[in-house]
């Protein structure tokens, strides 16, 4: 029997388009599918970020725009969040305009709303503070100076704010404190200044005042009068008169016509006995006040002190005819005539004269000793005898009590 040949089934083969191929072949994975997704996004953010950043500082400058025109709180509310809003990130918080943006925002909050109604991560003054620094370390343009400039100037009324305050509190070192902050921000404000130096008198620092007074005193255009006298104050509370007196002539020289430093000078000359010095300023003085008794009475006394008799004499009738019950006016001019009637015993005259005015002297003093004293010698060199006994025994009763 015939063998029959087994056969081996064979599987047909099929035929695949190449185009088929070609795209099986350049199918991505679902890996790297999904690292494409992800760059894509991130191409996304990086893209818009700018944008963003772009929109809230317009959106910012023009709600600050609005609130400077309208003095309106809600457009400052939302220039305060577009502004805090471009400036989240890294990049975006280096930013110059930015930074400007955020300086106007926060020095304007830092006085407006000075009570603080709003919620803060920290104090304005200081968000604004640190925006100013960083926006003067570097040279600035001229069309932004005008914008750090309001900046300066929102900043100190704020600090001011705060000084004053304290000030009506009494705390004069916190007071101190906010005024330095002020002073080196606003720079030369000369109130500011004097302000410092005032504080520091409240705080107990004379030596730090007076390097003060100093510093604004010295040109007339940041010195004054009131100025002049509170250094002039400190060297006398100090006891250094010389420095007071160069401190009221260097006054005179600058304001010739304060009359209150010319009649500080000549207060300070008479507390010093030194009469010469105010001869020459008598009459300026009195040209100022003509009805000031006790200016009047300096000034007899000066030229008194000085010889000068028939001056003395005149100032001293101007401060009886001013006040008739003036106790100087009336013993001195009774000294007066007493010791022209002393040089001359026939002049009766002088005599009647000295008797009137130490009388009226010792009626309105009675217990003083000196019209008493002047008196007895009056009586002893006309020779009353009664009078004289009278004198003396109330003399001697003063001297027992």
């Amino acid at each position: 029997m015939k063998k029959t040949r087994s056969l081996k089934k064979t599987k047909k083969a099929v035929r695949i388009p190449m185009k088929a191929t070609m795209q099986r072949m350049n199918r991505p994975s679902r890996k790297n599918s999904l690292k494409a997704a992800i760059l894509m996004a991130v191409m996304l953010v990086i893209g818009t970020s700018p944008v963003l950043a772009q929109s809230n500082l317009k959106e910012g400058n023009n709600n600050f725009a609005l609130y400077t025109k309208s003095k309106d709180f809600k457009h400052l509310e939302a220039a305060r969040k577009f502004a805090d809003e471009a400036f989240k990130t890294k990049r975006d918080s280096t930013n110059f305009r930015n930074i400007l943006l955020r300086g106007l925002v926060y020095s304007t909050l830092a006085v407006v709303d000075s009570n603080r109604t709003q919620a803060y991560a920290m104090d304005p003054t200081s968000i604004a503070l640190s925006a100013l620094k960083r926006l003067t370390n570097r040279p600035v343009n001229y069309e932004d100076q005008p914008q750090i400039d309001y900046i300066k100037r929102s900043l100190a009324n704020a600090y001011l704010i705060k000084a004053n305050r304290a000030v009506a509190k009494a705390n004069y070192e916190e007071a101190f404190h906010q005024y330095h902050k002020v002073d080196s921000i606003s720079g030369s404000a000369i109130d500011v200044k004097h302000n410092l130096a005032v504080l520091s008198t409240k705080i107990g620092s004379d030596e730090e005042a007076i390097k003060r007074y100093q510093a604004f005193t010295r040109q007339q255009e940041t010195s004054s009068p009131i100025y002049i006298l509170e250094l002039a104050e400190l060297y006398r509370k100090k006891g250094d008169n010389r420095e007071m007196l160069n401190t009221l002539l260097a006054g005179r020289e600058q304001f010739p016509e304060s009359k209150e430093i010319l009649f500080t000078l000549i207060n300070t000359y008479m507390a010093n006995e030194t009469y010469s010095a105010i001869v020459p300023l008598a009459d300026e003085a009195i040209g100022h006040e003509p009805e000031n008794v006790g200016l009047n009475y300096i000034a007899g006394y000066a030229n008194e002190m000085e010889g000068n008799d028939s001056a003395a004499k005149r100032f001293y009738e101007k401060v009886i005819s001013l006040d008739a019950n003036n106790f100087e006016g009336n013993l001195e001019l009774g000294l007066l005539h007493l010791k022209a009637y002393i040089a001359n015993p026939a002049d009766e005259e002088r005599q009647n004269k000295a008797q009137e005015y130490l009388l009226k002297a010792n009626q309105i003093q009675p217990s003083e000793v000196n019209t008493l004293k002047s008196l007895a010698v009056l009586y002893s060199q006309s020779g009353d005898v009664i009078q004289l006994e009278r004198v003396n025994n109330i003399l001697n009763q003063l001297t027992i009590n």
